[in-house]
């Protein structure tokens, strides 16, 4: 059977998995009190079979859209970053180079500026290479590792750099999100840069502001450990060459052969020792994979039977006005990223509707990009199934509903749009 073929599909029956998920996970773990007792994965698991039961056709037909979305090349993708995560990761661990990278850091940065400064360097990071995932891989260890030194909240300090990481994804010149909403609606990336920068800007410095002041009650750490240089080379050249711009498979690459450099040079270990090790890491991330390819097959199945369709053609069709335009550009991408879990599809996919809006409605073309470049960021920072949320609770063995808490920067990015949005302005974008 082919999808041309099929029966049409209520609107909102086909989102009805989602709505799934969230009982499943969320209102079983709130019925525990604990978030650890229902796994991600099995509540994944529970809504992929409702979504194909409840989809009509062939059931050989609703396994192959399942599984062609779960094996798509950005799923894949993401498998085989999470998959050399774990091994740097692991490989790391058993060296030292993480604990050696904490305490270089603990020596060097004052203790009352070290949430500010990591957060900060996120930003700067993230800016730099365009990636929120790549941040997320070179730094969430590093601040696990200043939080098991220093008592800090580990969930604060991986939502840090997940905050971190989405100011430059939303802005960098590099990020596939920004080339997608510049391309969609055809504006040059400087003035969406630019438009972009005065709405966030605020945001970054209230939640600096914040980490400043969350960083008055920490107290200088007493350690006298001396800095092991040669461990910390692998830690530090997977920033470095991050921040060159290398593609973060070939960064993690050659991250795990700096591991089994600097291992074998101090025996740290020997051979089986390092694929020990690498195994371990890998295994680590077995969850994480299971959950994304499960994601990944039931928003296929979402899509395939008209859910994304539905959403924007719903919202298309009440805008009105300009203020309404903007509301319903937001929402249009926010509900297209909470479908596909991955932002630049998002904007891919409502590019060219949003761009109607915006000559229609008279909105700057650089004011609907950075709406929609925005919005996708927001939703995408808070979705518990995101891969950055994902990656993030991966690297710290935490819950993804454990981070969100703390997410001050998307939430505050989100606060701040909405405002410009309902705020009148006097002067034109």
């Amino acid at each position: 059977m082919s999808k041309d073929n099929k029966k049409k599909m209520p609107g909102l029956l086909s989102l009805s998995p989602i709505v799934v998920f969230l009982i499943v996970y969320l209102v079983s773990s709130l019925l525990a009190g604990d978030f650890y007792k229902v796994p991600v994965a099995s509540a994944f698991l529970i809504a992929s079979v409702y979504a194909i039961a409840i989809s009509p056709g062939e059931l050989s037909y609703k396994i192959n859209v399942f599984s062609q979305s779960a094996g798509h090349w950005n799923i894949m993708l993401m498998v085989w970053i999470f998959m050399l995560a774990g091994a740097f990761a692991g490989s790391a661990k058993e060296i030292g180079s993480v604990e050696a990278t904490v305490n270089f850091t603990l020596s060097i940065v004052p203790a009352k500026a070290l949430l500010a400064g990591l957060f900060l360097t996120a930003c700067f990071v993230s800016l730099s290479i365009g990636t929120s995932v790549g941040t997320i891989v070179a730094l969430v260890p590093l601040a696990n590792g200043i939080a098991a030194e220093t008592g800090l909240s580990q969930a604060m300090m991986a939502a840090l750099i997940v905050g971190g990481s989405f100011f430059g994804d939303n802005l960098s010149f590099i990020s596939d999100t920004t080339i997608a909403a510049t391309r969609a609606v055809g504006c040059a990336m400087k003035d969406k840069f630019r438009a972009n920068l005065m709405l966030v800007l605020p945001a970054v410095l209230v939640v600096t502001g914040i980490y400043v002041y969350k960083g008055l009650s920490i107290s200088a750490a007493s350690d006298t450990t001396p800095v092991e240089w040669l461990k910390l080379i692998p830690y530090v050249s997977i920033i470095v060459l991050a921040l060159f711009g290398l593609d973060v498979t070939l960064v993690l690459v050659i991250g795990v052969l700096l591991n089994a450099l600097v291992g074998f040079g101090t025996g740290s270990f020997d051979w089986l020792g390092f694929l020990g090790a690498m195994g371990g890491g890998i295994a680590g991330m077995g969850d994480l994979i299971i959950v994304t390819l499960l994601a990944g097959g039931m928003l296929g199945i979402i899509r395939d039977n008209g859910g994304l369709d539905y959403i924007i053609k719903g919202i298309s069709r009440h805008v009105k006005g300009r203020r309404g335009a903007e509301l319903g550009i937001g929402v249009l991408t926010g509900m297209a990223n909470f479908c596909t879990a991955n932002n630049t599809i998002a904007i891919i996919t409502v590019g060219s509707i949003v761009n109607d809006i915006s000559e229609r409605f008279r909105i700057p073309k650089r004011r609907a990009a950075s709406l929609m470049d925005i919005f996708s960021c927001f939703v995408q920072g808070i979705i518990p199934y995101g891969a950055q949320l994902l990656m993030a609770a991966g690297l710290t063995g935490l819950a993804t509903t454990e981070i969100i808490p703390y997410l001050y920067y998307p939430f505050a990015a989100g606060i701040c749009v909405v405002l410009s949005i309902l705020i009148p302005r006097r002067s034109k974008e």
